[in-house]
């Protein structure tokens, strides 16, 4: 007889695979392919187109109709490299009412619950269907979602996604979207006390990175507008996170790279934020050639998330109200892959265990109370589709 593991040994099996984004997750997603398979349910999967050692997994319960409920988790965490860890990453350790281990909150303690829901839906029985999806890539900007949800498009639509990032098990209406680039100012050497003769590659961008500032400084300054007054801080912000160029102090820099990017609230479009980067950067880079015609500013986009609306009659955020008895709405700065399921056409909201405040550090973990009321959370779920 195939074993059945509670919530907690599936949250070690999970753990134990050390997936970290830039490394393959295959071993998770064979391991829960063959458990589901084990118990019935057919999982399907999608590759990466040009890294094969990813995949993202996907699996319906239930009647072969739509109108069912997706439980949506990622796969891959981030790295433990440089961090404070006072036991193994990779091992779930319970200590003081904590289980501490990569990923326990962010966010293989709710994927944990989602593959225990899915097998207890094939065992007890369901009327309304049940699907999940594992994800690869979403921290490195939620980008296996959109070839996910694609490669779901076979299976009977779901009308309602809850995505399990860490939310102490309040639904999270509304989230930030964001648009990030990766800028290349390419300089023209020469010595530093000739100066104006060259294009010094770090000074043109540090005109890009001072502009950042100037914007922030005029976008904090100015009313809150529509759904921007909803979240902390009110407006979509310019950031930069990375730098590096040089050779050495008496040379104009040839070269000088740098992430910059916006995080865009809901009602305002990534689009616009992008015609006004372009401008601003054709602007120094006009101001480079004026002076060495050969010089540039290459811009390759990194990661591009839409904002998660809040909108009326979201049937997602219902049932998760229902569920929890949550009645208030949450707003968070940061983006989730529920953006990509709202675009897509499905109702969706944030709602997982564990803190957001915790994840991404050394020794992080879920609380034992918050991962019971987890699987209380499920116990709901499945009563509500039968």
């Amino acid at each position: 007889m195939t074993q059945t593991l509670s919530p907690r040994e599936i949250l070690d099996r999970l753990v134990a695979f050390p997936t970290v984004s830039r490394d393959t997750n295959l071993p998770l997603i064979d391991w829960v392919q063959d458990y589901l398979g084990a118990h019935g349910i057919e999982a399907g999967r999608h590759v990466k187109s040009d890294e094969p050692d990813k995949a993202a997994l996907y699996a319906h319960v239930g009647p072969p109709e739509p109108g069912g409920v997706l439980l949506s988790g990622h796969t891959d965490v981030v790295p433990v490299d440089g961090q404070v860890w006072t036991a193994d990453p990779f091992t779930v350790t319970e200590r003081d009412g904590r289980l501490y281990g990569r990923g326990t909150a962010d966010m293989k303690g709710f994927d944990a619950l989602a593959i225990w829901a899915a097998v207890e839906a094939q065992k007890r029985g369901i009327t309304r269907p049940l699907q999940l999806a594992l994800s690869y890539d979403e921290e490195i900007g939620c980008a296996g979602a959109p070839p996910l949800i694609e490669a779901m498009k076979h299976l009977p639509r779901a009308s309602d996604a809850i995505i399990g990032e860490p939310t102490m098990l309040k639904p999270v209406a509304g989230h930030k979207g964001g648009v990030t680039w990766w800028v290349h100012v390419h300089g023209f050497e020469v010595h530093s006390s000739m100066l104006h003769t060259g294009v010094n590659a770090i000074m043109y961008a540090a005109k890009l990175i001072d502009w950042a500032n100037s914007l922030n400084a005029s976008l904090m300054a100015a009313e809150p507008q529509g759904l921007a007054a909803l979240f902390d801080p009110p407006y979509t912000n310019a950031h930069v996170g990375q730098v590096r160029g040089g050779t050495a102090h008496n040379i104009t820099a040839k070269d000088c790279e740098f992430g910059f990017g916006f995080r865009v609230v809901p009602g305002e479009d990534l689009d616009t934020w992008r015609r006004l980067f372009a401008g601003r950067v054709a602007e120094v880079q006009t101001e480079m050639q004026a002076v060495r015609p050969e010089t540039w500013i290459e811009v390759e986009e990194r990661f591009a998330l839409p904002p998660l609306a809040p909108r009326k009659d979201n049937s997602a955020e219902e049932l998760v109200r229902r569920l929890t008895g949550e009645n208030g709405q949450s707003f968070v700065s940061y983006g989730t892959e529920a953006s990509h399921f709202q675009a897509a056409g499905y109702n969706a909201v944030v709602c997982g265990p564990g803190s957001i405040g915790v994840a991404h550090q050394g020794d992080e973990y879920i609380s034992t109370a918050q991962f019971a009321e987890g699987r209380t959370f499920m116990e709901r779920l499945l009563q509500s589709l039968t």
